[in-house]
């Protein structure tokens, strides 16, 4: 039999991989590079072969078509501008997602910081919320607070998936330690869900976004949820068509490379 979650998990992946690009950086720092005509840059990705993209509801009720791929809506929010960004509030319902016609839901959860246990009690109650609705719960997990002492330590990030997976995400997103498998195998063995990787701060050049997205499938992860190594590329829907070739058909960096080299179409 299958469950909502299942048929909405359906809708956000392709052969059991997720390939989401999230564009919910607004409400915390503004209409940043690669945003500011969000709607446009969620086309391409489209086009580019994107499994999903994440954003907040104000930017899905405004889209001038409904999307051909999947889409998460993001219940988190706070803005640099606070003395206290590192405490993420809920700002939304299931219901809501619901009648926007949601796929899944994404909450944004720090950990290691004055502030984590509110985050927490948000995050466990909003699991049963999305249990009884039979829609999918990805929590953001990131190290980040006054008692991180490393927040690339892969042991402090496996701790990290590893308490959204007690608290009831059907899937997990974390920072990655390094493009090191061994290292990721540390944070994927130790979650009893899918992991997906969070792409970070933009990376120097393309090979390295590749490399972290090659590595991640070969560790044994979900998938990705890259942000601005895409939406801030001078191609979106190239490095989107890139990184599709490596997460969803198994291809390697220096295939992937050669797409972006050529332009060559996503089918």
């Amino acid at each position: 039999m299958v469950s909502g979650k299942q048929v909405r998990i359906s809708r956000i992946t392709f052969k059991n991989r997720m390939l989401c690009i999230p564009m919910d950086h607004g409400v915390t720092v503004g209409p940043i590079k690669g945003l500011e005509n969000i709607h446009e840059t969620i086309m391409k990705v489209e086009r580019g072969g994107a499994t999903a993209v994440l954003a907040h509801k104000g930017i899905f009720k405004t889209l001038p078509q409904p999307l051909r791929i999947g889409f998460i809506v993001h219940f988190s929010a706070s803005t640099n501008l606070s003395p206290n960004p590192n405490l993420k509030v809920r700002i939304g319902t299931v219901e809501e997602a619901i009648r926007l016609g949601a796929d899944a839901i994404s909450l944004h959860i720090n950990i290691g910081n004055k502030d984590e246990q509110e985050m927490l009690v948000k995050l466990g109650m909003m699991a049963d919320e999305c249990d009884e609705w039979g829609m999918p719960l990805i929590a953001m997990m990131y190290p980040r607070g006054e008692n991180i002492k490393n927040p690339n330590d892969p042991n402090t990030i496996a701790h990290v998936a590893r308490i959204a997976a007690e608290l009831g995400a059907d899937i997990v997103k974390v920072p990655m330690p390094s493009s090191n498998p061994d290292e990721i195998k540390t944070i994927v063995k130790g979650c009893p869900v899918p992991v997906v990787a969070a792409g970070g701060p933009k990376l120097d050049n393309d090979k390295q976004v590749l490399e972290l997205a090659e590595a991640v499938v070969k560790a044994g992860g979900f998938g990705i949820t890259f942000g601005r190594n895409v939406f801030q590329h001078n191609d979106p829907e190239l490095i989107t068509r890139a990184l599709r070739s490596v997460v969803i058909d198994g291809r390697s960096v220096e295939e992937a490379l050669k797409i972006l080299a050529g332009g060559e179409k996503h089918e």
